[in-house]
């Protein structure tokens, strides 16, 4: 029930970025939903792939360069999903560190094991 709502928050949240980030267009919930599925999937599967093979620059960047992974699977997820469109990296890269926050926050809201582990 969690990964449900959890879902929909980050598809509420992509309804309303094409108004905060410029070069990002959805054109409608049911994408917003299919978006947000998408995103959860290749950040599960693909993005700790590409963290570990990226572990040279990333030492280098002191971590910076996973703000590019995470800008180029917004961009992937992009060309996949038709209705989702990012212009560029710096629109992929805002999105995705404005979904972080979103979805940080709605984990907070929501709770779950490590939130309540964590807590005092």
């Amino acid at each position: 029930m969690k990964f449900i709502i959890r879902l929909l928050i980050n598809a509420l949240f992509l309804l309303v970025a094409p108004f905060i980030i410029s070069g990002v267009v959805i054109s409608g919930f049911w994408t917003a939903v299919i978006t947000a599925l998408f995103l959860g999937i290749v950040n599960a599967i693909i993005r700790p792939l590409l963290i570990i093979l990226t572990l040279p620059i990333n030492i280098l960047t002191l971590g910076l360069f996973t703000l590019v992974i995470n800008g180029l699977l917004v961009l992937l997820v992009s060309s996949v999903v038709k209705g989702f469109y990012v212009d560029g990296l710096w629109s992929a890269i805002g999105l995705s560190l404005l979904l972080w926050i979103v979805s940080w926050l709605s984990n907070d809201f929501i709770g779950g094991e490590r939130s309540k582990v964590n807590r005092f």
